[in-house]
């Protein structure tokens, strides 16, 4: 949905959260890197999200993940793979044209939840019927693929309620065609989806197993989907030595330890999964498998279908 000309008045304020001061048109112009911050980073990280090619999550900073995704959507287009947004990468985006952000009203329904703390305990958490979101920021941020600091920050003084329209990053996209293999570079935390004609159609980050969890370099396969799976906590395989842990199944749900949908692998126990923590997806290692934020393993899943090879590469 775009934005429509009544609301525009409300985003032109509320974009002052991100951007307080213009800066002179040489900074503008500037190609912007690694550390950089502001509302024009956001943009391209909703943009990249747009075009398939993800930065995690949104949150107006210039990260690793948003290199990465750069990189690879400059290659993906015919453009030197420089990791910083240039003047024709953002051309290339949609540039000022385009409109990286729209509104939400808030729904009833939406504040309704449900909504469940979720303990630290996985024996505690295993107790639990469901693992939904924690609450109605978490619920909305996951939906915009934004983080839930970025989500206040760019609503400052609008409190998250039934009837309260909000700024939020426009990431609605059709998806491409099927994906014919998908790449993962263990070195880079990068998911590449193959097109049939060998260009990448979609890019996400990912965090990966290290030392003795670590995914082998080869070649798998997809062999099963399940949406909104259980969790069969092991503490031999989780290398979980504290003794009053045994196994137990957890419950459904986007808090989930492997999120809200499960790409199966041909390898025994390891799986292309959601998680509950989108913010250390591409940063931090894992018990196993390859993670992806909850947004971004549902768009991959539209990619994809059991025996889509899977090319592991270091």
């Amino acid at each position: 949905m775009r934005t429509p000309i009544a609301r525009r008045e409300f985003l032109a304020g509320a974009a002052l959260a991100c951007a307080a001061w213009a800066p002179p048109a040489a900074a503008r112009d500037a190609a912007l890197v690694r550390g950089a911050h502001g509302a024009k980073v956001a943009s391209a990280q909703i943009l990249l999200d747009r075009a398939w090619f993800s930065p995690g999550e949104i949150d107006g900073g210039f990260g690793e993940n948003m290199r990465r995704a750069l990189a690879a959507f400059q290659e993906a287009r015919g453009l030197e793979p420089t990791g910083r947004l240039d003047a024709a990468t953002w051309q290339e985006l949609g540039g000022s044209d385009a409109q990286p952000f729209t509104t939400y009203t808030i729904t009833e329904r939406d504040a309704a939840g449900p909504f469940t703390k979720i303990p630290a305990n996985p024996m505690e958490r295993a107790k639990l019927k469901r693992l939904d979101y924690q609450d109605l920021t978490e619920a909305l941020s996951e939906r915009f693929h934004a983080s839930p600091r970025y989500m206040r920050e760019i609503n400052r003084g609008r409190k998250f309620a039934p009837g309260v329209e909000i700024k939020v990053p426009d990431v609605e996209a059709s998806a491409p065609a099927k994906a014919s293999l998908i790449r993962i570079y263990k070195k880079d935390r990068s998911l590449f989806a193959m097109s049939r004609d060998g260009r990448t159609a979609a890019f996400f980050p990912v965090s990966l197993g290290v030392a003795e969890d670590e995914l082998p370099t080869g070649a798998l396969k997809i062999v099963s989907e399940v949406k909104d799976p259980t969790f069969e906590y092991n503490p031999v395989l989780l290398h979980d030595t504290d003794p009053s842990h045994g196994r137990v199944t957890i419950a459904p749900g986007p808090n989930n330890p492997v999120g809200v949908l499960w790409l199966g692998l041909s390898r025994k126990h390891d799986g292309i999964h959601g998680t509950p923590e989108p913010s250390r997806v591409g940063h931090s290692e894992t018990k196993g498998c390859v993670h992806l934020t909850n947004w971004d393993v549902r768009k991959l899943a539209q990619m994809v279908a059991p025996g889509t090879p899977v090319d592991v590469v270091d």
